[in-house]
């Protein structure tokens, strides 16, 4: 009677030790922790001098060695120990037939237990690595157990190897008992459940990051000309993050992002101009003030041409025939002032296209003078401006119209409806608001919602600051010469003191010299002008 209580209370343990192992392999999300605890559970239940674990590789064509462990040999390999560069068990000959000579291969391709006693002992397999490893190494191989991990659809997804089973009393290596068997097939079973729930979300998780990648890169692909923008920007705000991070004093000093913190705000920054996914190109890409489809100053060339030639008709026919009446609207000149102010007027608009200066009001007059002469075409006068070209090339300062900018800086507040309307886990529920205030200002003046400094969390601020920086030297903008680093860090400066952008945050990109860092990385030498900048 007292043996059989003693029995019932080990079995009790067993369930115990295997219900606690369950919990802990089922809350375990880091890999490496999570094949590593299967082997050491596994050799501690059925004390096992040994343990190998391997996975099936993708293609489901050999088992990849995931973690080894050796007590005795004081061997650790795998996961976030020595890597391991043995090759993979092939499940396949090169005839195709099955790998039954090698016991884990043959566990995994039929999916049966294999208890052996002793392996220089065994039939069917072959066990001459196994024996030139001890060769080797003066171990003795024996006793063994191998054990397929099935997940929930019934595919085996990997083998748990135990070797030499120590017998508790005696410390001799004996043959895996029934109830190792047992222990072992259900540790394999709770690993594989726990395994196949890592990979999932560990695949999903790519998935998402992937996903995330390629939205940002078709945002990047609208334009040629801002391709590598979002990725900058991710780049420059993980930076200031992870030196935040690293801070041990100063103003920073008490701040840190979780590792969850971190992915939520790169993924915020990879997400930050989702918004222009709805921005027409030509708007996105409008490197004149005329550009829409096409940039409408080869239209203007044309009619100055139709003038120029017209003119030359009036004088050619007035030469030929003096006595033939006006017939098309141009005044009349005894020199050719009227003929040379054409190609005037036409290099004065091809400039002012540009963008590239700030336009004085005397140039505005000169515009709407111009804009008052016409051509003959089809019996009526033309005007040589409509009114929208006249409007756009009185743009005062770079290419973009009222209109187009509040369409440009609509595309925050598409940022917002778009990514608060998909439904983030916990931990990135603060995306929607990170990615879209990216224009916010700490003095209020920002858009789309106008929040004031205590409204703005600091990844708001850090992707703002990376957004700006990138902007101001990016090499890749056609309304826009690339700016050097003194001049960009000088612009930022302005900012940061009238608190556009956060004056501490700033200081701290200076003295920890990111911008330096990035220059080096992705800017022209002719830009990189400056290495110790002073605020």
């Amino acid at each position: 009677m007292p043996f059989k209580n003693r029995t019932k209370e080990k079995k009790i343990d067993y369930i115990s030790e295997l219900l606690k192992i369950g919990i802990a392999l089922s809350s375990e999300h880091n890999i490496d922790k999570l094949l590593t605890m299967i082997v050491e559970q596994g050799r501690r239940l059925t004390n096992a001098d040994g343990g190998t674990l391997y996975i099936m590789n993708d293609d489901n064509s050999a088992l990849e060695f995931a973690i080894v462990q050796n007590a005795s040999l004081k061997i650790y390999m795998g996961g976030k120990e020595k890597p391991i560069k043995w090759k993979p068990v092939r499940l396949y000959n090169d005839d195709g037939s099955p790998n039954y000579a090698n016991v884990s291969s043959y566990c995994a391709l039929t999916g049966e237990i294999v208890n052996i006693s002793d392996v220089y002992n065994a039939r069917g397999f072959n066990f001459e690595g196994t024996k030139n490893f001890d060769a080797g190494t003066g171990y003795r191989s024996k006793s063994m157990l191998v054990v397929p991990l099935r997940n929930h659809e019934n595919d085996i997804i990997g083998v748990l190897q135990l070797l030499n089973s120590i017998d508790r009393k005696t410390e001799k290596v004996i043959k895996f008992s029934k109830k190792s068997e047992e222990i072992a097939t259900s540790l394999a079973s709770q690993a594989a459940i726990a395994l196949t729930n890592n990979r999932l979300i560990h695949d999903l998780a790519n998935l998402f990051d992937s996903f995330i990648r390629a939205i940002a890169a078709a945002i990047d692909e609208k334009s040629p000309y801002t391709g590598g923008h979002v990725r900058r920007v991710v780049w420059l705000t993980m930076a200031l993050a992870e030196r935040i991070n690293n801070c041990k004093d100063g103003y920073y000093k008490d701040v840190f992002f979780t590792p969850d913190e971190m992915n939520e705000l790169r993924i915020s920054a990879w997400l930050h101009d989702i918004g222009k996914i709805t921005t027409p190109e030509h708007i996105v890409d409008k490197a004149t003030k005329l550009e829409t489809i096409c940039d409408r100053i080869t239209l203007l060339k044309t009619r100055f041409e139709i003038l120029k030639r017209d003119y030359e008709i009036k004088l050619l026919k007035e030469k030929i025939m003096p006595e033939c009446k006006k017939v098309i609207n141009i005044p009349d000149k005894e020199s050719h002032e009227y003929y040379n102010s054409l190609k005037e007027d036409l290099d004065f608009l091809i400039k002012v296209n540009q963008g590239a200066e700030f336009l004085e009001d005397s140039a505005i007059e000169r515009l709407k003078a111009i804009g008052k002469r016409s051509f003959f075409m089809d019996g009526q006068d033309v005007p040589l401006l409509t009114e929208d070209e006249l409007y756009n090339l009185s743009i005062k300062r770079g290419t973009i119209n009222n209109e187009e900018r509040m369409l440009i800086q609509n595309h925050a507040a598409l940022t917002y409806k778009i990514l608060s309307e998909l439904p983030f886990p916990k931990k990135l529920k603060r995306v929607p608001h990170f990615a879209s205030t990216h224009h916010e200002c700490l003095n209020g003046t920002g858009y789309p919602f106008g929040l004031k400094e205590d409204e703005l969390p600091i990844q708001s601020r850090i992707i703002a600051l990376a957004d700006i920086f990138e902007a101001l030297t990016a090499q890749d903008r056609p309304y826009k010469k690339a700016k050097a680093l003194s001049e960009s860090l000088k612009i930022m400066s302005f900012m940061a003191r009238d608190k556009h952008i956060d004056p501490k945050l700033f200081e701290f990109f200076i003295q920890e010299k990111i911008y330096l860092d990035y220059a080096r990385q992705e800017l022209s030498p002719a830009q990189i002008d400056i290495e110790d900048f002073k605020l």
